[in-house]
């Protein structure tokens, strides 16, 4: 499928580490001038504006230029509605478009882009935000906000805000609440997953799947530092849920609060942010349109046509 119609860029010119005039010079070379519009946001919640307006205008293809933050942006605005969205992946995580399989080099992105099938994808909603990968609160939101201070973005960044948190976090005590229990726990942090990775294919929910109609919500408890090394490493390697130390279930709303605080630092889509609780979550089943990879070989034939 082709788009029928101009296509829509929205770049974050500040997300990830990669040059965004080399995307540009990509997108002229795979697209006509009248074919397609760039846009570079300029300031957080630009992403968002953008979308709306497009939309207005009856614009149907959309693409998010940038890392989960930017796609977040984007896509919150397509919610139930018919434009669909795009991802060339410019972040320093790239969560999203790793769990649907859109490569992270640019000419492949954008062979996606011109051929391509429609995934029609749930969103996770937290106290009227939503979000398409994870969002959590515990020690990955405390990495997030640290790491959102850095000077420098990617992984060596991502690995030194994580390694400074570890040493200085505690475990946190929270009131759960599911549509069958009420228990009080202690967790080292509490995500809902919509998708299977926070990024750089660091996974916390590996059952996830994206179109199910659930939140697959985990629960990372309290473990000993003699664990740490191989919890770390069970990320990577997709079996962190067989550690006895992670519960996961699946659900369709729930509520979370922490004991006695009335805010929560919380990641959304790897945004660090300030919430106020209680944080209420749920499902929005098939909220969005999404092009996704055809097969790889369609993909390799469309690529050395254009070569």
């Amino acid at each position: 499928m082709q788009p029928d119609g101009k296509i829509i860029f929205i770049i974050n010119p500040k997300a990830g580490t990669r040059q965004k005039d080399f995307i540009l010079d990509n997108i002229s070379r795979f697209l006509s001038a009248e074919l397609y519009e760039a846009i570079f946001t300029e300031y957080p919640g630009h992403g968002y504006e953008i979308a709306v307006e497009k939309i207005k205008q009856g614009l149907k293809w959309i693409v998010a230029v940038g890392g989960d933050g930017t796609v977040n942006e984007v896509a919150s605005a397509m919610v139930n509605t018919r434009c669909r969205l795009g991802i060339i992946p410019a972040g320093s995580g790239n969560g999203l478009a790793r769990h649907l399989g859109i490569p992270l080099q640019v000419p492949d992105a954008l062979a996606i882009i011109q051929q391509h099938k429609i995934q029609n994808i749930d969103a996770g909603m937290v106290n009227g935000k939503y979000f398409f990968c994870t969002c959590g609160t515990g020690f990955d939101a405390s990495v997030g906000k640290k790491f959102s201070r850095e000077t420098r973005r990617g992984w060596m960044s991502y690995v030194r805000a994580t390694i400074h948190q570890y040493i200085t976090y505690s475990p946190k005590t929270y009131v759960l609440k599911t549509s069958n229990k009420k228990v009080k726990l202690r967790a080292f942090l509490v995500t809902f997953a919509n998708s299977g990775q926070y990024g750089n294919n660091a996974y916390i929910a590996p059952n996830a799947l994206i179109n199910d109609g659930f939140l697959d919500l985990c629960i990372l408890r309290p473990f000993p530092r003699t664990s740490t090394l191989s919890l770390g490493l069970r990320l990577f390697f997709k079996n962190i849920d067989q550690s006895p130390y992670l519960e996961v279930m699946k659900v369709k709303k729930a509520s979370l609060r922490r004991k006695g605080k009335k805010k929560l630092t919380i990641h959304l889509d790897g945004e660090p942010m300030s919430m106020k609780g209680p944080l209420k979550f749920k499902v929005v089943p098939e909220a969005l349109q999404v092009m996704v990879p055809l097969s790889k070989s369609r993909v390799r034939k469309l690529l050395n046509h254009k070569s």
